[in-house]
């Protein structure tokens, strides 16, 4: 009984190789004469009918599937804020030391690192928010600080949020141009997708926000159409969504629509699902400036908030705020989680981070999981492990090739 299970799933899964092999040929057929694009953002003409679907002639063509199992480690950490200068000076004396060392450590284990900068760099002096409001803020922090992050090795960072525009367009533009002067990429640009070549693999990475100046979350057709794209010609599609309210009361994700002074800041459920259904493989958030639970969803990790990691003088480091996270990822070339960890972090009173030996952030997301989806079977246990019990037929091949 057990062999003629064994044979049906051996040959399921040949059929379902073969099967993707013969979808790969005939789009490489379709798509071999174009040349692959080495540039790191794609922008998309886009036709009313269509809405925003990008261009294909400036997509890099599509890759046939890898016949070596192979795995990347993506590393994601929440809000970033390395102090500001505006209005007062809220800077230290030494930049070097917002991310010491034994936190660096952990993250030279990236093959990908990403973070979303809820700043600007620039030394624009001007910026259109009105300050004298309660609860509104600019943030702005030396462009020498580009280098301090490249040197702790992060590849991206997300602008798709509610600080990017600060100091308006021309901050914008000196963000962007001060991250690209060190290597570091950006992500959230309207109709971007950035396309990164990690271990022999092509990764792709769309961030998207409640504001239409970046890639709409509100707006799930487009939205979808744009991972759909990025599908087509990468290994791997992973999605950063700046969604949800903001502070502890903020703790809990639920399916519906969430607002923040009025701010329609959207559905986190609804939009990471729909993003998994068009084909993402890991969908990252940020915004809330808590932690918040984490799911599987067909067989793809969902982290609705990854919390504060760096808010020098800036973020509230009170209660659930200052619990923060390492989040890190192994997924295989066909975008199939493998393993992953909580690596936990704490903030310090001035908000910089260190590793908790006490993995109190453990400790908060297995609860947060237990309230959000009681009936999953996603576990994290008490080191912070992610708990993988599904294997694919693609990495059931692989595993008896091997």
């Amino acid at each position: 009984m057990i062999n003629r299970q064994l044979g049906r799933l051996l040959s399921l899964s040949f059929l379902s190789c073969c099967f993707s092999v013969g979808i790969g040929i005939g789009l490489f057929i379709r798509f071999g004469q174009l040349q692959p694009s080495h540039a790191s953002t794609t922008t998309s003409k886009v036709a009313k009918a269509s809405k925003l679907l990008p261009d294909f002639h400036k997509l890099p063509p599509f890759l046939p599937e890898p016949t070596v199992a192979e795995t990347i480690n993506i590393q994601a950490v929440g809000d970033v804020i390395p102090g500001t200068n505006y209005p007062n000076y809220r800077l230290p004396r030494n930049k070097n030391r917002l991310i010491r060392p034994s936190v660096r450590k952990y993250l030279k284990r990236a093959d990908l690192l990403f973070g979303n900068f809820e700043s600007t760099l620039t030394n624009h002096p001007h910026t259109p928010k009105d300050i004298s409001r309660g609860q509104v803020f600019a943030f702005r922090s030396p462009p020498s600080y580009a280098k301090l992050f490249a040197d702790v090795g992060f590849d991206v960072f997300n602008i798709a949020n509610n600080h990017a525009f600060d100091f308006g367009k021309v901050g914008f533009r000196d963000t962007v141009k001060n991250f690209a002067n060190y290597g570091i990429q950006t992500v959230g640009h309207k109709n971007q997708i950035l396309f990164l070549e990690k271990k022999n693999m092509t990764v792709a990475m769309i961030g998207f926000a409640p504001y239409q100046r970046y890639n709409s979350i509100h707006d799930l057709q487009t939205a979808s159409a744009l991972v759909k794209a990025a599908k087509r010609r990468a290994n791997i599609v992973v999605v950063s969504m700046h969604v949800g309210a903001e502070g502890p009361k903020a703790l809990y994700v639920k399916n519906q629509n969430e607002y923040f002074y009025g701010e329609n800041r959207g559905n986190s459920i609804k939009f990471a699902r729909t993003m998994i259904d068009a084909g993402a493989d890991l969908v990252l958030g940020h915004g809330p400036h808590v932690p918040r639970a984490m799911e599987i969803y067909k067989d793809k990790l969902i982290a609705y908030s990854l919390g504060n990691f760096l808010g020098y003088r800036t973020l509230s480091t009170k209660a659930q705020a200052g619990y923060s996270m390492i989040l890190e990822v192994k997924l295989n070339q066909w975008g199939d989680l493998v393993g992953g960890k909580i690596i936990p972090v704490r903030m310090t009173r001035r908000g910089t981070p260190y590793i908790d030996q006490y993995f109190r952030t453990v400790g908060l997301l297995r609860y947060l999981n237990r309230k959000a989806f009681p009936h999953k079977q996603f576990k994290i246990n008490k080191l912070g492990e992610i708990i993988v019990n599904k294997t694919s037929p693609k990495m059931a091949i692989n595993l008896i090739r091997n």
